[in-house]
Formats: C-alpha cells, structure tokens, sequence
C-alpha cells in the first residue's frame, strides 16, 4: 500500500517538473521572439502625429491643471 502510493506521487512529481520545464522554456521563446522586435521604430504609412505642445502661458496651464484635477 505504501509503496504504491510513493509511487503515484513520483509520478505526479515527475509529471509536474516536466510541465514546468516545457513551461518555462515556452515562455523564453517568446520572450526572445518578442525581444528580437524593435519597438521604437518610427511608424510608417500614414501616421499622424496627435499632439503638438502650444505655446501657453504657465498661468494657463497652472488654471487647466486644476480644473482638471490632476
């Protein structure tokens, strides 16, 4: 009795390291696809850029900052 259940859980037990390891060898791969990307390129095709800092006075951006409550 004993000795079967010692080895159901080695079994178990083996059965876990080797999920773990194809696991974390998985998410390496992706993580190295991923690393490989450039993610700062500058975008292409028709790209706009949003937003453009206007010339203000502090005083106004000190008024927008509080009314918008930042």
């Amino acid at each position: 009795m004993l000795k079967r259940t010692i080895e159901d859980l080695l079994k178990v037990l083996i059965v876990f390291v080797v999920c773990t390891c194809v696991f974390y060898f998985a998410l390496r791969m992706v993580h190295e696809e991923y690393d490989r990307q450039h993610r700062y390129d500058p975008p292409g095709g028709s790209a706009v850029k949003v937003f453009e800092p206007a010339d203000q006075d502090w005083t106004d951006r000190l008024s927008i900052f509080f009314q918008l409550g930042e």
